[in-house]
């Protein structure tokens, strides 16, 4: 799933006001802590996109052979994304 920028701020102050509104943590500034929660969500968003990337290079070499096989694209990304995520022990 994709998230705009706003949306993650959104979620980010969300999640540390929610924290710091049931004492689970303590925390100084609500806003320093919301962009932390910010930046840790935008890195791990960034390893799905690194990986459909990666995903979408591999397929091209593979192109013209799909074609020929009649295997759609979207079910041959599935595929290799599930395999890769599987091998690298990814949580997405």
């Amino acid at each position: 799933m994709k998230l705009t920028k706003s949306q993650i701020e959104w979620f980010s102050f969300e999640i540390a006001k929610g924290l710091a509104k049931k004492d689970i943590i303590m925390i100084d500034d609500i806003d320093k802590f919301a962009e932390k929660i910010k930046s840790i969500i935008s890195e791990d968003l960034l390893v799905e996109d690194k990986l459909n990337e990666e995903i979408r290079e591999i397929l091209r070499d593979y192109t013209d052979e799909m074609r020929r096989l009649s295997i759609e694209y979207h079910e041959m990304f599935k595929k290799v994304k599930a395999k890769l995520v599987k091998d690298r022990k990814l949580i997405l």
